[in-house]
């Protein structure tokens, strides 16, 4: 899952969701008991940042070692980790390197020696180390560098003036990095979200790569199980190359988005039906494999920067479903935007308006948060909140959970290599099989909008049984006689 802890749920009535409201919704995302079926079932949260920051994002850090007051302290997140490995829940926090915040004081610092050379004097890292860990010059390279201070000297800040950029070439940056890393694997969490990676030297994909190979093999070194995942947010044969670098996962963006492969599939537009999304989830396993064979692939449908999932399928909840259908049957880890489980909606014009406040009820209002500052007022959900939808079998939340229950059950879907069935991928139909270690699934995809039956004969699904499926409303998927009778936009999985 990945939380907005902003927009999560507030326990203290300020209006600001926190990381004891957090833990107070931990049931939520996952009991601890595999016997109940009334959690989603996900086992393991991104937290976004967590530091203090002056901003309402807070992806430029002030304070490395520290949560930002809003959220709570030290003491609560510990509760947190606690709480969340009770439940078999693993934390990942995002970590922003590629720029601090201007009130960060390693910059503060540096501006201020800057301010007190004479002109033409060079600084000297001696005095000041801080002069090193930012990218200063004389000279004004381009519209991303901004004046230091009242100085004669320029600094980057690739994404904003109040970001300045780190020089990760820098050794003493890397110690820093290296101590802070070792602060939060010390408080107990699992991983990293590596923003920004594409950006560490702008585009410079070999650069990059180094920066995430030493970031990866530091963090391995402390815990080999750490897990990392990168945002590279490129076409895939640009961020499949980063994971040479060692890492976990990088997003998949491919499969994200409006015009993604997933959202293209369920739109049944005609070269990613079916059909193209059971090629390209081949096709994308060579691609990342030859990089890295034991990567994680990190499929999503949208995240923090992009319009919700189901804006982009018009709010037509047989749609919405379905993504999460062919999401949750992806190898890998995929991770789930908060609220794309009851369907929530979003604005595109801007950031604020994709990081609304989590909708529980729309009846109570305890632990509602107030959202960002800047959003636009009545952004509403067309769906019921999850008060609601808890107690509908045929809801958005109803169906995430069987589909997540299907994947917990059969770790194949998650880990298995992947064939595709020839003969049965046509049109608004697919299969594919998934092996791992001695066992190997089928799955099955009907797209289409209307019943259809696939013959297994002959195929290497003929002996299989019907180990589960997930459909729109209550209907089932039947298995007689060697052929699959499968309702309209439905998923098999067979044994």
């Amino acid at each position: 899952g990945q939380n907005r802890e902003r927009s999560g749920y507030d326990s203290d009535g300020d209006g600001i969701g926190d990381i004891q409201g957090l833990i107070d919704k931990l049931d939520y995302l996952n009991d601890g008991d595999d016997s109940t079926d009334t959690d989603l079932g996900c086992n393991g949260i991104w937290l976004m940042p967590i530091m203090p920051s002056p901003t309402y994002h807070k992806y430029d850090i002030s304070d490395y070692e520290n949560i930002d007051e809003q959220y709570g302290t030290i003491d609560d997140f510990k509760q947190l980790i606690e709480a969340c490995h009770k439940r078999g829940i693993r934390v990942i926090i995002d970590f922003p390197i590629n720029h601090t915040s201007s009130k960060h004081p390693w910059f503060t610092q540096a501006v201020e020696y800057l301010e007190g050379l004479s002109d033409g004097q060079q600084p000297d890292s001696s005095v000041c180390p801080y002069v090193d860990y930012y990218n200063f010059t004389t000279d004004q390279l381009s519209s991303v560098y901004y004046k230091a201070g009242s100085s004669n000297w320029y600094y980057e800040g690739k994404f904003w003036s109040e970001m300045p950029d780190l020089n990760l070439d820098c050794e003493a940056v890397r110690a820093e990095f290296d101590e802070i890393t070792s602060f939060w694997m010390d408080l107990g969490i699992d991983g990293f979200r590596m923003d920004g990676a594409k950006e560490y030297f702008s585009d410079n994909t070999t650069e990059n790569v180094e920066v995430l190979k030493w970031f990866n093999d530091m963090v391995k070194a402390k815990d080999e199980n750490s897990y990392i995942v990168a945002e590279v947010w490129t076409d895939r044969e640009t961020y499949a190359k980063y994971l040479e670098s060692g890492i976990d996962s990088v997003f998949n963006f491919d499969f994200g988005d409006g015009d993604g492969i997933i959202a293209n599939a369920v739109k049944g537009s005609s070269e990613s039906g079916a059909k193209g999304y059971a090629n390209v989830c081949g096709k994308m396993d060579e691609l990342l494999s030859q990089y890295n064979e034991n990567y994680i692939d990190a499929p999503f449908l949208s995240n923090h920067d992009m319009a919700r999932i189901a804006n982009t399928l018009v709010n037509d909840p047989d749609k919405i479903k379905t993504a999460a259908g062919l999401l949750m049957t992806m190898n890998g880890s995929p991770f789930v935007y908060y609220g794309e489980e009851i369907g929530m909606n979003s604005s595109r014009t801007k950031d604020e308006n994709k990081r609304i406040p989590m909708v529980w009820s729309k009846t109570d209002t305890t632990g509602m948060t107030k959202g960002p500052a800047d959003m636009d007022a009545g952004i509403e959900s067309p769906f019921p909140a999850e008060d609601e939808q808890e107690k509908d079998k045929d809801s958005i939340l109803s169906y995430y959970k069987n589909a997540l229950r299907l994947r917990n059950q059969n770790p194949e879907i998650a880990r298995g290599t992947i064939e595709k069935v020839e003969s049965l991928c046509k049109d608004s139909q697919a299969a594919i099989t998934k092996t791992y270690q001695d066992s190997t699934i089928g799955i099955v995809y009907n797209l289409g909008e209307g019943n259809g039956t696939v013959d297994l004969k002959g195929t290497a699904l003929e002996n299989m049984n019907l180990e589960g499926s997930l459909t729109l409303k209550e209907e089932t998927v039947q298995l007689k006689d060697g052929k699959l009778e499968m309702p309209a936009c439905s998923i098999a999985v067979l044994k």
